[in-house]
């Protein structure tokens, strides 16, 4: 997801005393729609949204709050969703009920799941949603696995056939047959583990001792 790029008037709206003043709402929301459509992510300035609806009740619309927390999935493993969900604590839509579901998918990694999931309301609301759902497993799988199953990797990445084929190209991921072989990185490189116990010459010595007695 592309970096922060706050415009100038957005970092005045969201810092301060005007971040509690219900008219810079429509501004922001503009702000929001501008992330969806060019798949930028303002975490602050969309929780500026939120606590904005909190105080005034009238400015919270639900279309607003799944866009929000849409972006916020996208996110993960940060606690951006999260974040969101407790402000939004008196809401009762179960348009949210259904996201912190995909939230709990994600987070356990059953991607094979999430993806059964009827997804097409989200990616209505932000056209980038599967694309940047699929970076953050695509993310997870580079630092687990150096080799994976062809068709775990594709149950994963929600993918198959030529869009597959593609994707593994695309992240430099080698497909041999049912194999696919992911480049070592610092992540999933194997690493030496040395234990050491440090034991006195005390406990030695009873050690000895004990052995001699037996």
């Amino acid at each position: 997801m592309a970096p922060v790029q706050r415009p100038e008037n957005i970092a005045t709206m969201i810092n301060g005393v005007e971040l509690y003043n219900p008219d810079n709402v429509s501004v922001l929301e503009a702000y929001l729609n501008e992330q969806c459509e060019k798949g930028e992510y303002d975490l602050e300035a969309n929780l500026a949204i939120l606590k904005l609806c909190q105080f005034n009740t009238a400015l919270s619309k639900e279309p607003v709050i799944i866009k929000i927390l849409i972006k916020a999935l996208t996110a993960i493993p940060a606690p951006d969703f999260n974040l969101c969900l407790y402000l939004l604590a008196e809401q009762d839509l179960e348009s949210i009920k259904k996201l912190t579901e995909l939230q709990q998918l994600l987070e356990q990694a059953r991607y094979t799941q999430f993806w059964k999931a009827d997804l097409a309301p989200w990616k209505e609301a932000v056209p980038s949603f599967e694309t940047d759902i699929r970076k953050v497993i695509t993310r997870v799988i580079a630092m687990s696995y150096q080799t994976i199953s062809t068709s775990a990797l594709e149950a994963n990445l929600g993918l198959s056939g030529d869009a597959f084929d593609a994707y593994c190209k695309e992240q430099q991921w080698e497909k041999n047959g049912d194999v696919v072989q992911i480049p070592v990185n610092k992540d999933n490189e194997a690493k030496t583990v040395v234990i050491r116990e440090n034991i006195k010459f005390e406990q030695l010595t009873k050690v000895i001792g004990y052995s001699n007695e037996m």
